[in-house]
């Protein structure tokens, strides 16, 4: 018997739906060997994860809570990854989104109503991290700089200019010492719905931005460039795709996305900057997840989103039920990226098994 691994030429909606279960449940089995060699029941750990997240009201709220920044980083990751301009920058995206918010909080926000500084954080957020997401587009189009390891290298600098500032200059005079701006003001904090941390504002930003970007993607001339360069960029450049103000704007929206995140995390959440591990909980991270799981479609987010920030409410419930370690969730997630990335695999190829009589595709 010889096994051969043969392009497929395409793969039909209903083979690429049973690969993303299959992967799915392939990454399930591998987090429950994981389990089991720390001496804990898979099944009642992966029941125990989804239990804390969608069993109560409150997991459900906390739920929502955190798949709101998943969702707003993933969907502009999604349109970063269909061009195969691998952002992993999205943490720092995120980070100077919040001191460009933070800054304009602060200096602006004692002066102006909520309807002027609310959106004027949003903006601020918005275009610190679309800056600081050219930069690696830049270096690629220009100087072939690989963008997986600039990105990855820019959330290092922006971690310690965010630790530099907190304990430094903008160290707040009301804070007691400790490394935290002063609060922002009451006018740029937002609401939240009744007993829960989910903020409205944010809750419909994310799901209109996430069905934008997912209709910019598959009905725009935008969209079409992005999914040529990622199908083939001498193809892009030979068709007469502007290669280099595509692949900047591509950036801007995707680093712009992360920004905005930083933005709600600080005036929803936090209300002061502070920590870069205070300010985001990896999202920037598990958001890349996010983005592989709804298949790169921006609009899929939505649900891929609210499926891994219930992995990550659980996950800290078992910390505690179950006296699982803090990596628990970690662990989880990256096993399901590898079984996902290598379900992707499958969808572009196929298993041809021979034997001595026969063949089978």
């Amino acid at each position: 018997m010889q096994i051969d691994l043969l392009p497929r030429e395409r793969s039909t909606g209903l083979q690429n739906l049973t690969i993303l279960i299959g992967s799915l449940l392939a990454g399930l089995l591998a987090v429950s060997v994981v389990f089991a060699l720390n001496g804990v029941n898979p099944a009642l750990a992966i029941f125990s994860i989804f239990r804390g997240s969608f069993g109560s009201w409150y997991g459900i709220k906390e739920t929502i809570t955190k798949a709101i920044p998943l969702i707003l980083i993933g969907s502009g990751l999604a349109l970063a990854y269909k061009a195969k301009f691998w952002n992993i920058g999205a943490e720092s995206q995120l980070l100077v989104g919040a001191i460009f918010a933070t800054w304009v909080g602060l200096h602006w926000g004692p002066h102006l109503p909520a309807p002027v500084i609310v959106p004027l954080m949003f903006l601020a957020a918005f275009l610190g991290g679309a800056l600081w997401g050219v930069i690696p587009a830049y270096l690629k189009v220009r100087f072939g700089i690989n963008e997986i390891i600039s990105t990855l290298m820019l959330n290092y600098i922006a971690a310690e200019f965010v630790k530099f500032l907190v304990v430094g200059p903008w160290k707040g005079a009301s804070k007691g010492g400790y490394p935290y701006t002063d609060d922002l003001p009451a006018q740029a904090i937002l609401s939240h719905f009744s007993y829960s941390r989910i903020s409205p504002v944010l809750l419909v930003l994310a799901i209109i931005a996430a069905l934008v970007l997912g209709w910019i993607v598959y009905r725009s001339r935008f969209g079409y460039e992005i999914r040529v360069i990622g199908e083939n960029t001498h193809a892009a450049r030979y068709s007469g795709i502007n290669f280099f103000r595509t692949s900047l704007l591509i950036m801007v929206v995707s680093g712009g996305m992360a920004g905005l995140t930083g933005a709600g995390e600080l005036m929803s959440i936090h209300h002061y900057l502070s920590y870069p591990e205070t300010i985001s909980a990896g999202y920037g991270f598990t958001a890349i997840i996010v983005a592989w799981l709804a298949r790169l479609n921006p609009a899929f987010t939505i649900v891929s989103g609210l499926f891994f920030a219930g992995i990550i409410v659980g996950g800290d419930a078992i910390q505690i039920s179950m006296g699982m370690p803090a990596a628990t969730v970690s662990v989880f997630n990256g096993m399901i990226l590898v079984f996902l990335i290598m379900g992707d695999f499958f969808i572009s190829h196929k298993l041809r098994i021979r034997t001595g009589r026969a063949s089978h595709a």
